[in-house]
């Protein structure tokens, strides 16, 4: 397994070499970090990280990336995306993801021929070819690598390495953007994403790490990890969880039974097409 790794990392090395000058979409999670971080390594001055800003993403999820790229002298850059300005964006059907990293990487073709770059790259790692990714669509379009793929680099993968690189990230839960709380069909207004901004950032501060509150119009349906559900089972959290909901804009709270899971929207909505 460690020499699988090295080979892994030593591929991943090569490739970054061979861009010599690269922007990395940086938006904090583990892949994009650890890219980030390793492009730093071996690149030092011809990488750059950019962060992009708009109200999908979390201030607490910004403040995450920017800090991790300050501990490691990752030279970055926050760029404002506009893809709320975009109707076939906040109509939300099952492209907006397209249509959100459209925007995001014709952002960073601007910031390559501004800043002299050659290329642009981002996250993406072996298992998320198996997902539902119309972001890839996006990327495909816009020429933008995908270096952790060409090196046959899975999750477990990128996170051994952040681990083994003293990377604090390595454990780090996935965190999409805010609009993959809402569900399909739902407009995604910058009202809707602020409200359930604030009920993610409620259950943060009770401690919860791995959840999602997702966005149903009055409803909110909380999804919480097996291994944290206990924590809030009792009469009293509950009510506090449902009182400060509503205060937020809510007129419904639930707690899903099944638990957390990633990509729920992508699978119900899928599985309504008869797609997956």
């Amino acid at each position: 397994m460690e020499n699988v790794l090295r080979q892994k990392e030593a591929r991943l090395d090569q490739h970054l070499r061979e861009m010599e000058r690269v922007l990395v979409a940086y938006s904090g999670g583990v892949d994009s970090a650890y890219l980030a971080w390793r492009a730093h390594e071996v690149l030092g001055a011809g990488m750059l990280a950019v962060i992009a800003d708009s109200p999908s993403l979390a201030r607490r999820h910004l403040a995450q990336a920017t800090d991790f790229a300050r501990r490691h002298a990752i030279p970055f850059e926050i760029i404002p995306t506009a893809e709320l300005d975009n109707p076939e964006y906040t109509k939300n059907d099952l492209q907006r993801c397209f249509h959100c990293k459209n925007e995001l990487f014709t952002v960073m073709k601007a910031a390559r021929e501004r800043l002299g770059h050659l290329h642009l790259a981002y996250g993406m790692n072996l298992d998320d070819r198996g997902d539902f990714r119309p972001g890839k669509k996006a990327a495909d379009l816009h020429g933008v690598l995908a270096p952790l793929v060409d090196a046959g680099m899975t999750k477990a993968d990128i996170r051994a390495l952040a681990r083994e690189a003293r990377l604090d990230v390595w454990d780090k839960p996935a965190s999409p953007c805010l609009s993959s709380r809402v569900a399909y069909g739902q407009a995604v207004t910058a009202d809707v994403l602020h409200r359930v901004e604030a009920a993610e950032d409620y259950l943060w501060g009770m401690g919860l790490r791995q959840f999602r509150v997702r966005d149903h119009g009055e409803l909110a349906r909380i999804e919480i990890a097996r291994d944290e559900m206990a924590d809030v089972l009792s009469s009293e959290t509950l009510a506090a969880i449902s009182a400060r909901l509503k205060a937020i804009g809510f007129v419904h709270v639930a707690l899903d039974c099944g638990g957390f899971q990633s990509g729920s929207m992508n699978h119900s909505a899928l599985e309504s097409q008869g797609s997956f």
